[in-house]
């Protein structure tokens, strides 16, 4: 059993962040969390219209990582077209938790598109790729040029209509694609779930040395808020000549990504190469499981959904 799995529950059963006690109990005065539940006053009386939404959600999964720019909104798009051949079409979701940077409308081909709304709530946009479901400020803004410059508030605010008032429907999965780092929008979310209880974390990185502080605070963090992690998937791991296929390696891997999985005792879920195809079809919003099966990033995003369902199925 994974570490981080006896601290999970244990915080769970100590938080107060649903009493008055919320941010003020000895318990919280290491919590990366206590400011925001100062803020938002403790005993939230939205948060079981959450739970009902949540709870009717078989797993719920954050995508996170240390830093920009290793393709953290690629790979929760290609795992939730993984997952959608596996589950079938309308049974996964993506909540995009990148406020000011929104990628999943365009990766999903919904771009353009508004969320509109009816009596059950807000009506999340449906991908023609595997029926995936889409909730993001993409959707939500008229212009996709439009800078979103947001306070914490505001945007803690929103992620919370994403939870409450979005018509989600009975999915197998839905995704939180967040931010970079650690912020409100991290805080936010796992507060939100804090009764619904969310599968865990999937940290995306590149096999560079540069990216290894950043894991280990995703990974401190996860497990200061007791939340499990469920693995690292490593992106632009290797790159094969269209040519001559010989593979060669995008970043010189010096182990450090090794040893720190087996400091932490974190497992490594996947590899994705970096594959022309891939890139393509994300330019292009298409799906390349769907496109091009047979390339290499297909068949390694697929054997990583068929690993995510099995954790989390046995889990």
């Amino acid at each position: 059993m994974e570490k981080g799995s006896e601290a999970r529950s244990e915080h769970y059963q100590s938080c107060p962040s649903d009493q008055a006690l919320a941010g003020k109990a000895p318990v919280c005065s290491s919590c990366p969390g206590r400011q925001i539940c100062l803020t938002q006053g403790g005993f939230d009386p939205d948060q079981k219209f959450v739970d009902i939404r949540m709870n009717a959600i078989k797993n719920k999964i954050l995508i996170v990582s240390g830093k920009g720019g290793v393709g953290k909104s690629s790979i929760c798009a290609g795992l939730s077209m993984g997952l959608a051949q596996l589950c079938g079409k309308n049974k996964v979701g993506i909540a995009d938790l990148d406020i000011c940077g929104p990628s999943i409308p365009k990766l999903l081909q919904v771009d353009g598109q508004s969320v509109v709304s009816s009596e059950y709530g807000w009506q999340p946009l449906q991908s023609p790729l595997g029926g995936i479901k889409v909730i993001s400020t993409g959707s939500l803004i008229q212009e996709n040029q439009t800078a979103i410059v947001w306070r914490g508030p505001r945007k803690t605010s929103l992620i919370k209509r994403f939870l409450k008032d979005a018509f989600w429907g009975r999915l197998e999965y839905l995704f939180f694609d967040t931010p970079p780092g650690t912020s409100d929008e991290h805080l936010t979310i796992i507060k939100l779930l804090l009764n619904a209880k969310p599968d865990g974390v999937i940290i995306v990185c590149t096999p560079q040395e540069v990216v290894l502080s950043t894991i280990r605070k995703e990974i401190n963090f996860c497990r200061k808020m007791g939340i499990k992690i469920l693995g690292l998937i490593q992106n632009m791991d290797q790159y094969m000549c269209p040519c001559c296929n010989e593979v060669v390696s995008m970043f010189e891997d010096k182990g450090g990504i090794s040893r720190l999985m087996k400091e932490y005792d974190v497992s490594l879920i996947g590899r994705v190469p970096f594959d022309p195809d891939f890139v393509k079809c994300c330019e292009e919003g298409k799906s390349v499981i769907e496109e091009y099966p047979n390339s290499q990033a297909s068949t390694e995003l697929m054997n990583i959904a068929r690993v995510v369902h099995k954790q989390t199925h046995d889990y």
